[in-house]
Formats: C-alpha cells, structure tokens, sequence
C-alpha cells in the first residue's frame, strides 16, 4: 500500500521505518529536510510539500506535535484538504485535545474525507520496536480499513468509540504515567534517605501489586542517572494541559493532574524539559540534595 506520512521527529521515523519494513511504499514529509532524508535512506519516498504527499495518496498518516499542527497540515491553504481527493483517509497519529480532532474530522467530512484520531503509547523504545499501544476514535468501519497498517507500527490498536475517543484515551494514559513517575520518584527517594539501596528495593517490589510497565521502564533510567528522552518532559506538559482543558470542559476534576503539571512546569524552569518524563525524579533530588542512583 502506499502510505503518505507528515511529521518525522522522534517518534514519526522510526514508524515511517516499520511501515517500510512490512512492504509498504511511504511518500514522506517533514519541514526539517534532516528528517525526511533519514527515512529516504531506509527506503521512503521524500516529498516537498504536504500537497504532495495528499495529492499521491489515499491514506495519510500525521504524526505532529500538537492540535494547531495537526489543524495547519490538514484544513490550512495548501494542506491537505486542499488536493485530497473524495474518500482519502486521515489517520492522526499526534497526541492532541480529544475537541481538535472533532473539529478537524468535521472539516475533513466537509470534503469526503475520512479521518480517525489514532494516538499512540510507548515512547520512542516501542516506536522503534514497532510495539506501540494505539487508542482509535472515529468510525469503526474506518478504523477497520487501516487497522492492519496501524499493527504495522503497533502490538495493539484498539477501538475506543467515536471521533476524539482515540485522544481522551490517550489522555488518560498520560495522567496514569506522569502520576506514576512520581510516585516511583518519591517511594525510591524515601528508600535513599533511609538508606536502602534502591536498586535493592527496586527488585524487591517489582513483582508485587506496585509493579508496572512505567515503573519497569523508567526506573533503570533514574539508577543510571539516564535522562535522555524517549517522551520529553516539554511534550508530557503538552499533553497534561490537554487533559485539564479537557476535564474542565467535561466536568471532571484533575487535582492530582494539576500537581504533577507544577512538578513537570518546575523541572522545565530548570532547564529540564527536553529531558525524558523520567526526570521527575529530579525534582525529589532538587528538594533533598540527593541523587536516587545505583
């Protein structure tokens, strides 16, 4: 199949890699030049324009950094609503607010465009291993043309409900793991100032009821002193400020959300924010002047 795909940071390069690797023809764009000749070089087509790229293919996938992205590539003169021909298929891939991608799924009907919203769980490591967990809102019969592409680039892809359903999922997701980092930030520290390594403790627990994929993932990083990013604290902040204008708009309360989005708004002040979101410890260091290593 060929597969149009816009937006080639961290995490779109390595999926444009896996589509190309289960046989699909990619024709590729980014604004970074840098980004589209490194997945040139693993087989992709490079195109120089987002009409390019909608006018050579029936299903495009985007993988951008926010709403405004998304809403620019598709609905903005010279985007993709402006050449995609009748019955084309967007499939949002970005972690944006569950009301934008309404909006632009209204704005594609408009032009018999289809669109679903497709977000994404696993970080840079799952990108690359192509075990991405992938929450899908839209219409389902949609979600099931593309479905076998999306498990290309994942080890599941779920259908949530209707058009936003992929992103309030996502959301979710998002709350969980920035809550969960810091309370394996602070549990860990307790276990340093009391003086148990730990590492130790780290064994001890992981088998048990506190044991969990971010915990797994994340506290090998903190024992090395590792912060390089696989999810940046900065694009974490982006998706927790989606998840409170989202609960404000629904009525749900996010208090704890609101916590951790002061912790992680600290940590960027400091010059943390392209860090991983496992720099949260950070935070617990900077209050206590010690470090939670091996």
């Amino acid at each position: 199949m060929k597969i149009g795909f816009i937006g080639l940071g961290i995490m779109g390069k390595p999926m444009v890699k896996n589509l190309l690797k289960a046989g699909h023809e990619v024709l590729a764009y980014d604004i970074i030049a840098d980004n589209v000749e490194n997945v040139v070089v693993a087989g992709a087509k490079g195109a120089i324009s987002i009409a390019e790229v909608a006018k050579a293919c029936k299903l495009i996938i985007t993988m951008l950094p926010n709403g405004p992205q998304v809403k620019e590539v598709v609905m903005d003169e010279g985007g993709v609503l402006d050449v995609a021909d009748t019955g084309t298929i967007v499939v949002d891939m970005s972690s944006i607010a569950p009301g934008v991608a309404q909006e632009i799924y209204a704005a594609c009907a408009k032009k018999g465009v289809e669109m679903i919203d497709a977000p994404v769980s696993g970080g840079e490591p799952k990108a690359v291993d192509g075990t991405l967990s992938i929450m899908v809102g839209g219409k389902e019969s949609v979600f099931e043309q593309v479905k076998d592409v999306l498990l290309n680039m994942g080890a599941s892809a779920v259908y949530c409900g209707d058009i936003g359903a992929g992103n309030t999922a996502k959301l979710a997701n998002q709350i969980i793991v920035a809550l969960n980092i810091a309370a394996v930030s602070e549990a860990f520290m307790l276990s340093t100032k009391a003086g148990v390594a730990p590492d130790k403790v780290f064994d001890a627990i992981k088998g048990g009821l506190a044991g969990s994929t971010v915990m797994n993932a994340k506290m090998p990083m903190i024992l090395d002193g590792n912060f390089n990013p696989g999810f940046k604290i900065d694009l974490h902040i982006k998706d927790l400020a989606n998840a409170l204008n989202t609960g404000h708009e629904v009525g749900s309360p996010l208090p704890f959300t609101a916590l951790i989005m002061e912790v992680m708004q600290m940590l960027r002040a400091d010059g943390h924010g392209q860090c991983d979101h496992s720099a949260i410890a950070k935070y617990y260091e900077k209050l206590t002047s010690v470090e939670v290593r091996k």
